[in-house]
């Protein structure tokens, strides 16, 4: 007994020791493994770990640029920029936004909007991107929020740039707006090659001058390295690369002239476009109504722009470069120039107008808007007096092929090339048109009849054409045959070295064209329009008596409802579907500086509306005459004298 219980412990030491040596090669295994990793890590890959934690001590942070300056012809800006505190806030890092924004609610004063607005932010970007709940933080908010910081994770307030348009609404649909950057803005910055230069930028131009000029305007992003403690705030600077700014922008535009235009309207929806006709710079460019771009800084909110985009009056549309309207009347002395340089018409040559038109065979007249008809009319007075009739067997005898290819010339059908995106060019009906028509299954037929002529013959039918293609048209004449491209920037501004460059002096921009008609054709016109506003018969006489100046002009009616041989009542039709009101216009008439379109939507004869909207406008511009503003300018009643 005494011999085993030996022999046992001699094996129970020997399985002990046993353990103990494989416990002793595992320990030292484990540490030399531990030894070999802490060498690896501190000795091999020494530069790399240092670099990364290096990465967390330091944070580079891009420096936006300042935003150009926008500013009209005479200094007076138009978008400025000025810098405030944001609120923002990263979604992925708040649990529950709503409890969060009514907690923060006590400290920084959030509206319902500032929530639709974030709400609406948040559909259009990721999750994990810093979006802005509440802009211009007044000093207090920013303290009360500062003191409660540590109850909202996710939460930060930063310092940036804002846009602001001082002149809310006058002028938007030329100055446009700029937006945040959307997942479309992404695209084409990527596709562009220019992610860096919009590094820890929000916002991109979207329409008008802003959305146009945006690689002028948007300028160069710096960046700072900038030392953070481990709650991730900066600590000190450590290096920087200054941002460049972006250029300023010195306008065509005279804003007192846009603000007398715009306010000329009154209630009436429509546009206006006013141009030099001797450089082509565009003094003013009305559309009724606007918007205020000032909604689109911060991004608009649902409320807002469920307003602006369901309107009827569609104030987001741009009317004189997206708005193509039937030309009426306006585009009879276009017409007659035609006649005289294909030689179908003299200028001595005329007709005697019974007060309507008819075609041999054909049951259908054509009436003429004065009863009775205008007597013996030859060119001058078809246009002094807007003889319908003299046009209509014009048109009659004119090929539309031949009358479309001219029209092109004057720049019909086609886009002016103005400098801000988003021109339409309207429809010049031609026999290759209405075949295109009908291939698109929006004819009946692909073959011109003759009837159709007649309608296009006094600016009805299938004419579609925008304000700003008219005042284009009007300032070619107006200079003699020379036209040139409208535009609106006159010049560029380095914001750092104050180099200046003269867009308008650029002839490969916008070069003088001179159109391939005869100078003593258009002097037969131009007399013919000068006659409009300075003969007792003329359909613009009246708004132009005693005017201080001698300018020449074209009325248009342009009707809407079909009235089927009948009379036209006007307090008889829908608003939306009474005529549409129009006049073109250039002054003086021995040396024009300024040429201009006017349409004025559902308001009726063009010399009871849309003239007096264009002699305020020239009023002021010639002789810095400015309006009643308890006067109203426009008197939409039915005049004696035509359309």
């Amino acid at each position: 007994m005494i011999g085993t219980a030996i022999k046992n412990r001699e094996a129970e030491l020997n399985t002990f020791r046993n353990r103990v040596l494989v416990a002793g090669i595992f320990i030292l295994i484990a540490f030399g493994a531990l030894a070999s990793r802490m060498f690896y890590m501190q000795v091999i890959k020494r530069d790399y770990f240092h670099n990364l934690a290096e990465a967390n001590r330091i944070s580079l942070v891009p420096l936006v640029p300042n935003r150009g300056i926008i500013t009209d012809r005479n200094g007076v800006v138009l978008a400025a920029n000025y810098s405030a505190y944001t609120l923002r806030v990263t979604p992925s890092k708040v649990k529950d936004l709503d409890a969060a924004f009514d907690a923060l609610a006590g400290i920084v004063d959030i509206q319902p909007r500032d929530r639709r607005r974030f709400k609406r932010l948040l559909e259009d970007s990721k999750n994990f991107e810093s979006l802005p709940l509440r802009n211009r933080l007044n000093d207090e908010e920013i303290a009360r929020f500062a003191v409660n910081r540590f109850r909202f994770p996710g939460f930060e307030i930063s310092a940036g740039l804002f846009r602001n348009y001082p002149f809310g609404e006058v002028a938007s649909h030329a100055i446009g707006h700029i937006g945040r950057i959307n997942d479309a803005d992404l695209k084409r910055i990527e596709a562009n090659g220019l992610t860096i230069k919009y590094k820890g930028t929000d916002h991109i131009g979207k329409l008008g001058i802003e959305g146009s000029y945006e690689s002028e305007l948007h300028g160069t992003t710096g960046s700072e390295q900038v030392e953070i403690d481990s709650g991730g705030r900066a600590i000190r600077s450590l290096a920087k690369s200054e941002s460049i700014a972006g250029n300023n922008l010195t306008l065509t535009l005279d804003i007192k002239l846009q603000k007398i235009a715009e306010a000329a309207f009154g209630d009436f929806r429509g546009g206006l476009a006013a141009i030099d006709p001797n450089t082509g710079e565009v003094l003013a460019l009305v559309s009724k109504p606007g918007f205020d771009p000032n909604l689109f800084v911060d991004g608009i909110d649902p409320q807002n722009w469920d307003l602006l985009n369901n309107s009827p009056d569609k104030p987001l549309l741009n009317r004189v470069l997206r708005g193509a309207y039937s030309p009426g009347s306006t585009l009879k002395p276009f017409l007659a120039l035609a006649a005289l340089e294909s030689g179908k018409r003299t200028p001595s040559q005329s007709i005697r107008d019974p007060g309507y038109f008819g075609l041999p065979g054909v049951a259908h007249r054509w009436r003429d808007d004065k009863e009775g008809g205008h007597g013996v009319v030859d060119m001058h007075k078809s246009i002094v007096e807007s003889c319908d009739t003299y046009y209509y067997q014009l048109a009659s005898e004119t090929d539309i092929d031949k009358t479309a290819e001219f029209l092109s010339l004057l720049g019909f059908g086609a886009k002016s090339g103005i400098d801000i995106g988003g021109e339409m060019e309207g429809i010049l009906p031609s026999r290759a048109w209405k075949e295109k028509q009908h291939a698109r299954g929006l004819a009946d037929s692909p073959k011109w009849h003759q009837g159709e002529s007649i309608s296009t013959g006094i600016g009805q039918g299938q004419n579609s054409y925008t304000p700003m293609q008219l005042a284009h048209a009007v300032a070619a004449i107006a200079n003699d045959g020379v036209a040139y491209r409208p535009h609106l920037v006159r010049n560029v501004v380095n914001a750092g070295t104050g180099l200046v460059r003269n867009v308008s002096d650029q002839p490969a921009a916008y070069p003088a064209t001179r159109l391939p008609i005869k100078i003593e054709n258009i002097a037969v016109i131009k007399a013919a329009l000068v006659g409009v506003t300075t003969e007792p018969g003329g359909t613009g006489f009246r708004p132009f008596a005693k005017a201080g100046y001698i300018s020449g002009g074209k009325t248009g009616t342009t009707q809407l409802f079909n009235l089927k041989g009948e009379k036209y009542k006007e307090g008889a039709v829908s608003h939306r579907l009474r005529d549409h009101s129009w006049y073109i216009a250039y002054a003086p008439a021995d040396k024009p500086i300024i040429a201009l379109a006017v349409l004025a939507e559902n308001a009726g004869f063009g010399s009871a509306t849309a003239a007096p909207i264009a002699r305020a406008v020239m009023d002021y511009y010639l002789l810095g005459k400015v309006p009643d503003p308890k006067k109203p300018i426009a008197t939409p009643n039915e005049p004696k004298n035509g359309d």
